[in-house]
């Protein structure tokens, strides 16, 4: 039998990069949904996401990498998936990812784990990545609850969808997920979005214009896409979905650097 061809903007190639029992878990998650390929530290991963089948190929760094090792990863990576302990209250080598990654228009994902500590604060988080010089966060995902109340995620884009289950399931909750949506619509659509206070025009917007809207400002370094690790209580599928919605396939990256990595 011959092998499938694979086609090329189907191919996503990302790095995971954060501490290194952090990145671990994320990716012995993947091993437990998929059968590993590769060697060494890469994993190929199937994934089909909006009906088309995609190959995502991932490698894992560790933060404490020496600062020319991580860059010169970062540099010559498709897309970058920083890891980001909601626990930890200075992360300074996650500033220096990011930045390196603002340095090389690598486009990024910032997957937010540890909620379910005590000690864990999502909104410092997002704080630390809108700090850093580049980028501006992009919340899709927010905690259902925080600390020893952590139930879950919150997925911001189809949200609109659980109406009315949703608001009865989340509670309080439902609302400051209503906050952060308006909050997402005003920086993705600018001109094009509704009034913040017009409930019933944010509902009205199709989950794939803003998927498409996130993509080209993520793909362009002025977007990072804000995740939360839900583990354990779901899978790693919405990572996947993210992975192939907004990062580069090798087709888009205009980096010199990769003619001669590749």
């Amino acid at each position: 039998m011959g092998t499938k061809a694979i086609e090329p903007q189907s191919i996503r190639n990302v790095t995971i990069i954060g501490d290194p029992d952090e990145t671990t878990r994320v990716v012995h998650r993947l091993f437990r949904r998929f059968a590993k390929t590769g060697s060494g530290t890469a994993t190929t991963v199937p994934w089909m996401t909006d009906h088309v089948d995609h190959t995502i190929r991932i490698a894992e760094l560790s933060s404490h990498a020496p600062i020319a090792a991580l860059e010169r990863s970062i540099r010559v990576a498709d897309g970058v998936i920083a890891v980001v302990n909601a626990a930890v209250k200075s992360a300074p080598r996650l500033d220096t990812i990011l930045r390196v990654a603002d340095d090389h228009q690598v486009a990024r994902l910032c997957l937010v784990t540890g909620l379910d500590h005590p000690a864990a604060d999502f909104d410092r988080c997002v704080r630390t990545i809108a700090d850093t010089h580049g980028a501006v966060p992009l919340t899709l995902q927010i905690p259902h609850g925080i600390g020893t109340e952590f139930e879950g995620v919150i997925d911001l884009v189809p949200m609109w969808a659980l109406e009315p289950m949703g608001v009865e399931f989340y509670g309080s909750h439902w609302k400051v997920a209503e906050e952060w949506y308006r909050n997402l619509v005003d920086t993705v659509m600018e001109q094009d979005a509704p009034d913040s206070d017009d409930i019933l025009g944010l509902r009205e917007i199709p989950p794939e214009q803003l998927h498409d809207r996130v993509r080209r400002l993520t793909r362009i370094g002025d977007a990072a896409p804000v995740l939360c690790d839900a583990a354990p209580w779901s899978d790693i599928a919405p990572l996947l979905d993210a992975i192939v919605r907004y990062l580069p396939s090798p087709m888009h990256v205009c980096q010199p650097e990769h003619a001669l990595d590749y």
